[in-house]
């Protein structure tokens, strides 16, 4: 078992002329195949003014995974670093960083995925702005 940070963001669309994303970072505890433990859950929201490029990505992944309380490796799918290498994003990170890998990291991210969509929906909702 080794412990990872899974990371989402949703809302990389624009709203209202303003990009409303919520990313979700969380720490679990996984084998190859399997999650184990979900250890903790942080979930925040951000607003851009413009579109979102790799630097405000990272920044925002930073942001959110910085309240996690344990260690792990940030992982992410590569189409959420804009498909850049492995190697460039890593660099640009504070903490050890890599793509997904095994099945347990791949159902990690669905996790994270699953809840950055709900609570931006929910909180779309509550703020009465519509989604398009």
């Amino acid at each position: 078992m080794y412990n990872i940070i899974a990371v989402d963001i949703s809302g990389r669309h624009k709203i209202n002329d303003r990009y409303y994303m919520v990313c979700a970072a969380v720490s679990v505890s996984i084998t190859a195949a399997h999650i184990e433990k979900v250890n903790q859950i942080k979930i925040k929201p951000f607003w851009l003014d413009s579109t979102p490029e790799l630097t405000d990505i990272i920044q925002v992944i930073e942001d959110t995974a910085k309240e996690i309380e344990f260690e792990g490796t940030i992982i992410t799918e590569h189409g959420e670093m804009y498909n850049q290498p492995e190697r460039v994003v890593a660099s640009m990170f504070s903490r050890e960083f890599k793509y997904q890998e095994s099945l347990g990291e791949r159902s990690s991210i669905e996790l994270a995925h699953h809840i950055s969509l709900c609570t931006r929906n929910l909180l779309l909702s509550e703020l009465g702005i519509e989604s398009r």
